[in-house]
C-alpha cells in the first residue's frame, strides 16, 4: 500500500514537474518573440487599422462618412477596370510563375550537385536585384524608340510591337515583368520541395513501369501540394500588392488600364489627395485574399490531418 501510494506521489510530482518546465519553456519563447510580435505589430496591425478608419472619413479627414468612400468607388468605370486589371495580373503572373518555377526546379534537380550551384545562382539572380532597378532595365528594353526587343524582332522581319502604347500589350508587359522577377521564388521553394521526395518512391515506381508523367502525377504532385499551395498563396498576396512594377513601367497607363489595387490606391490617395479614398481602394483587396487563404489553408490543414 505504501510502495503503490510512494509511485503515485512520485508520479504526480512527476507530472507537476513537466507541467511547471513546459509552462516555463512557452514563457522563454514567448519573451524570445515579443520583439517580432511588437514589430509586427507596429507594421502590419496597426497601419491595417489605421487604414481602416481613415476610409471612413471625408476628404479632409474631419468627419466620420461610414462606407461612403467605398459606394462612391463601386460606382465608378475606372475602379472597375482596376479590380478585374488586378485580378488578371495577379492570376496570369501566378499561374505562370508557378509552371516555369516547377519546370526549372525539375531541370536544376536533374543536374548534378556540382553544377547545380552554378545554375540555382544563375537562376536566382532576377529574384535578388531590386524590382524597381530591374523593371527600369525593361522599360528601356520595352521603350518604343529604343526598344531591343523590337529590334531583334524586326531582325527576323516581325514589326515592332508597341509594349507600352496600348492597353493589351501594355498588361502582357506587365505579366512578363512580373513573372521574370518571381519565377525564381517559386523554382527555389519547389525544388526544395523535390529533394524532401524520397527517392525510393521513384524506384519503386519505376520497377512497377510507371511513366514519367505517372510518377509526377502520383508521387511528385501529392508530395509537394502543401509547398505549392502555401507558395502560390503567398505568391498571390504579393502579386495582388504589386506596386514597383506597374508604377515604373506604366504608371497605370494607357487610360488607367493597368492599373492595380497599390497603384491605383496612391495616385488616389497621394497624387488626388484623398487619403480617406486611398485607403478604401487598399482595403478592397483584403476581402478577396482572405477568402482566398481561407480555403488554401484549410486544404492543407484537411491534408495534414490525414496524414497524420
Amino acid at each position: 500500500m505504501a510502495a503503490d501510494g510512494s509511485v503515485l506521489v512520485g508520479r504526480t510530482e512527476g507530472v507537476t514537474s513537466l507541467q511547471r518546465f513546459a509552462r516555463r519553456r512557452s514563457t522563454i519563447a514567448f519573451l524570445m518573440t515579443l520583439p517580432l510580435i511588437l514589430v509586427i505589430g507596429g507594421l502590419v496591425a496597426y497601419p491595417a487599422v489605421y487604414a481602416m478608419y481613415l476610409s471612413t472619413l471625408n476628404r479632409t479627414m474631419v468627419r466620420n462618412i461610414g462606407l461612403e468612400n467605398f459606394a462612391i468607388l463601386l460606382d465608378t468605370d475606372t475602379f472597375y477596370m482596376v479590380i478585374l486589371q488586378s485580378c488578371i495580373f495577379a492570376i496570369s503572373a501566378v499561374l505562370l510563375k508557378a509552371l516555369i518555377g516547377f519546370w526549372l526546379a525539375h531541370m536544376l534537380h536533374d543536374i548534378p550537385a556540382k553544377g547545380q550551384r552554378k545554375w540555382r545562382g544563375m537562376l536566382l539572380i532576377p529574384w535578388v536585384i531590386p524590382p524597381a532597378l530591374s523593371t527600369l532595365g525593361w522599360w528601356w528594353m520595352f521603350d518604343p524608340s529604343y526598344s531591343s526587343i523590337n529590334y531583334l524582332l524586326n531582325v527576323f522581319a516581325v514589326p515592332s510591337v508597341p509594349w507600352l502604347g496600348e492597353p493589351w500589350w501594355a498588361r502582357v508587359s506587365v505579366i512578363i515583368v512580373n513573372v521574370w522577377y518571381g519565377a525564381p521564388f517559386f523554382m527555389i521553394m519547389y525544388l526544395a520541395a523535390l529533394k524532401s521526395v524520397p527517392e525510393q518512391l521513384y524506384e519503386a515506381a519505376a520497377i512497377d513501369g510507371a511513366t514519367g508523367f505517372q510518377r509526377l502525377r502520383y508521387i511528385t504532385l501529392p508530395m509537394m501540394r502543401n509547398i505549392i499551395s502555401i507558395t502560390v498563396l503567398f505568391s498571390l498576396i504579393v502579386t495582388f500588392a504589386n506596386y514597383d512594377i506597374v508604377r515604373v513601367l506604366t504608371n497605370g497607363g494607357p487610360r488607367d488600364l493597368t492599373h492595380v489595387f497599390a497603384t491605383y490606391a496612391f495616385q488616389v490617395g497621394i497624387l488626388s489627395g484623398n487619403v480617406p479614398r486611398g485607403a478604401a481602394v487598399s482595403l478592397f483587396m483584403f476581402p478577396l485574399l482572405a477568402i482566398f487563404a481561407f480555403f488554401v489553408l484549410r486544404g492543407v490543414t484537411r491534408r495534414n490531418k490525414e496524414e497524420a
